[in-house]
């Protein structure tokens, strides 16, 4: 069972692994990168911040989605952590999740800051509104002692 989809392009640090993980009491968490795999400095300090008592996955998107189809991850209670919005909506639309957390979208040269963590180029605005227009909900909460604020306050 997916608990729940989170953006956050730092995948695994002190909020998803203490305050995210006592929120939503998964036991299995799912790190979805393209890139980390083959970074191995990244990988140890991941390897740091696992939780005690929750498995973590680390898996590109092909396998992750591949892995996600197959079954072989229904038997946990799972929370997914994608280092990019597009991740993200490819693996609620190919799974029929109905709902994003936005939690950490780095900067960068042609971003804009719409909130505290998120910074969106013009393409992650363009890809935003069409995940929302094809009916998945996307909210921001960096936190879950944060409210949660609906992403069309900050898309545009």
């Amino acid at each position: 069972m997916i608990k729940m989809i989170r953006v956050d392009y730092r995948l695994l640090h002190g909020q998803v692994a203490v305050s995210w993980t006592k929120a939503l009491g998964p036991d299995c968490i799912l790190l979805v990168s393209d890139t980390v795999l083959d970074d191995k400095l990244r990988l140890s300090a991941l390897a740091l911040a696992k939780p005690d008592g929750c498995k973590v996955v680390i898996k590109n998107t092909v396998d992750a989605i591949a892995a996600l189809k197959s079954g072989v991850t229904d038997k946990y209670k799972l929370f997914i952590v994608c280092e990019t919005v597009q991740q993200a909506g490819v693996i609620a639309r190919e799974l029929g999740v109905g709902e994003i957390n936005l939690g950490n979208i780095p900067f960068s040269e042609d971003a804009r800051q719409v909130s505290q963590s998120i910074f969106l180029t013009d393409e992650n605005n363009a890809y935003l509104k069409e995940l929302m227009d094809a009916g998945i909900e996307l909210f921001v909460q960096m936190i879950p002692a944060d409210g949660r604020t609906d992403a069309k306050k900050i898309v545009s």
